[in-house]
C-alpha cells in the first residue's frame, strides 16, 4: 500500500540570508524601509557580492544578510499596508534528477576514461529502458515491443512534436540551470544569450544537467547524430546559470535568473530545480508572488515537481519548492508506457502544491557537454523542458502569453487514466 503521508523529517537547508518581498505598488518605499532597518550595504546591480543586499526591482524582492534582531524588526514592520509583504529564509536549491536511476556522482575533470564511462552509462540506460519495456512491473504496463527511437526520442513522439508545424520561432525560452555547453555542435549557429549568477563560475556547463534540459526544450531538429531530441529548434535560447557545476544553488540565484529572463522579454522560463517540501508545508509566498508578477508580464514559469518519491517502496512525497506554488506550472514525469515515474512527486499538500501537467521523464535522451555529446537520464527535470519547449510552440502558434498560454497547455493535454494528483491534466501535447 502506498503511504502518501510518509513524513519528510529533513529540515530545509538554509543559507542564513532572507528573502524580502515588497508590494508591487510600493517597491521604492519598501527599499527605503529596508535601508532604514538594515545596516547592510546595498547593490542595485543584481550581481552576486558578499555581504550585500541584492535588490531585484522588477520582481520587487530583496535578498538580505541580516542579524536576528534586524529580521525581527522587518517582520514587525510587515503589517497591514506595509510595503513589505513577506519575509522568509533563503534556501539551498538543487538540480532535480533521479539520483538512483542516473547513478549521479560528484563532477570530475573529464578525460578519455570518463568518456568511456559515460558511453557505457548511456548504453546501460538504453538496455535498462528496453528491459523495462519488455518486462512488466508494478510501474510498467505490458508492451509488445520497445519504442523505435531511431528518428526521434520517445518523448517527442508521445507529445506530438514530430507532427507539429511549429518551431518556436521568435519565442524566447530561458532555461535556468547549470549553464550550457556552448561548444556543443548541435548549438552552433543558434541565438543564445547567457549569464551566470554563480560567483566564480562562468556559464559553461561543468555538470551536464543544464545542457541536457536546454537540448530537450530548445535543441536542433537536425542533430549531429539521430535521434532528434529538441523541441523548439528555432526559439531564442536564454541560458541562465543559477546552479553551480556541483548542481546546487540558492533562492538568490534563482530569483536573479527570473528577473534577468523577464527583463529580456522571455516568454517561457524552464526550471528543473527545487528543494524538498514536507507534508503540510505551505508554498513560498515570495515565489508565488514573483510567479504572479511574471504571468502578468507575459512570462510562464515551468518547474519540476521533484523526485523524492519511491513509489516502488510505497513512499510518495509532495511537490517540491518552488513548483508547489499555484502560479508555477508543476511538471510530473512519465515513463514510455505513460505510467507515472516511480520517483515523481504527488500533489499532496492542500492550498497549492498540486501537479499541473505531465511529460516524458524516464530514459530521456538529449545533449550532454562534450566530448560525451549525448546521454539518457531520468527525472522530473527531464519532463520540465518538454513542457517548456512545447509551450514555446503554442506561443508561436497562438500568440498567447502568460496565463492564457498556461490555459492552452492544460486544455490541449492528453488525458490519462491516472490520478490527477499524479499527472495533473495529463500529458502535454504540441500544437
Amino acid at each position: 500500500m502506498v503511504n502518501s503521508q510518509n513524513q519528510n523529517t529533513q529540515e530545509p537547508e538554509l543559507t542564513g540570508k532572507y528573502l524580502v518581498l515588497f508590494r508591487e505598488e510600493a517597491i521604492a518605499e519598501g527599499i527605503q524601509m529596508l535601508g532604514e532597518l538594515s545596516s547592510t550595504n546595498t547593490s542595485r546591480s543584481g550581481e552576486v557580492q558578499a555581504d550585500t543586499t541584492i535588490l531585484l526591482n522588477t520582481l520587487g524582492v530583496a535578498i538580505v544578510t541580516a542579524e536576528p534582531e534586524q529580521v525581527r524588526s522587518l517582520r514587525m514592520s510587515a503589517e497591514e499596508d506595509s510595503p513589505i509583504l513577506a519575509i522568509e529564509p533563503e534556501r539551498v536549491i538543487y538540480a532535480l534528477t533521479d539520483t538512483v536511476s542516473n547513478n549521479v556522482e560528484q563532477p570530475r575533470s573529464r578525460n578519455t576514461t570518463d568518456s568511456k564511462i559515460d558511453y557505457l552509462q548511456g548504453y546501460r540506460d538504453g538496455v535498462n529502458h528496453l528491459v523495462s519495456k519488455l518486462i512488466p512491473s508494478e510501474q510498467t504496463q505490458p508492451t509488445n515491443q520497445a519504442i523505435d527511437e531511431s528518428i526521434a526520442t520517445w518523448g517527442l513522439q508521445a507529445t506530438n512534436v514530430m507532427q507539429s508545424n511549429y518551431s518556436g520561432r521568435s519565442i524566447k525560452v530561458a532555461v535556468l540551470d547549470t549553464g550550457i555547453d556552448l561548444k556543443h555542435p548541435d548549438l552552433i549557429g543558434r541565438t543564445i544569450t547567457t549569464k551566470s549568477f554563480i560567483e566564480g563560475e562562468d556559464v559553461q556547463d561543468g555538470n551536464g544537467h543544464g545542457t541536457h534540459c536546454i537540448g530537450t526544450a530548445c535543441g536542433t531538429n537536425k542533430p549531429t547524430r539521430l535521434p532528434r531530441y529538441g523541441i523548439a529548434y528555432n526559439c531564442e535560447i536564454y541560458a541562465g546559470k543559477v546552479l553551480s557545476n556541483e548542481g546546487s544553488g540558492s533562492d538568490s540565484g534563482i530569483l536573479q535568473g527570473i528577473e534577468w529572463a523577464i527583463a529580456n522579454g522571455c516568454h517561457v522560463i524552464s526550471m528543473s530545480l527545487g528543494a524538498p517540501a514536507r507534508v503540510g508545508e505551505p508554498f513560498s509566498p515570495v515565489y508565488e508572488e514573483v510567479a504572479k508578477r511574471a504571468l502578468r508580464r507575459g512570462t510562464l514559469i515551468v518547474a519540476a515537481a521533484g523526485n523524492e518519491s519511491r513509489r516502488d517502496t510505497g513512499i510518495i512525497k509532495p511537490v517540491a519548492r518552488p513548483a508547489n506554488c499555484p502560479s508555477i506550472m508543476a511538471v510530473a514525469a512519465l515513463d514510455s508506457a505513460l505510467q507515472i515515474a516511480r520517483f515523481s512527486n504527488r500533489g499532496i499538500n492542500p492550498n497549492g502544491g498540486q501537479v499541473d501537467i505531465a511529460a516524458p521523464g524516464v530514459a530521456v535522451y538529449s545533449s550532454w557537454p562534450m566530448p560525451t555529446q549525448y546521454r539518457s537520464i531520468s527525472g522530473t527535470s527531464m519532463a520540465t523542458p518538454h513542457v517548456a519547449g512545447i509551450a514555446a510552440l503554442h506561443a508561436e502558434a497562438t500568440g498567447l502569453r502568460g496565463l492564457e498560454l498556461w490555459s492552452v497547455l492544460m486544455r490541449t493535454a492528453r488525458r490519462l487514466p491516472l490520478p490527477s494528483e499524479d499527472v495533473g491534466t495529463g500529458l502535454v501535447q504540441a500544437p
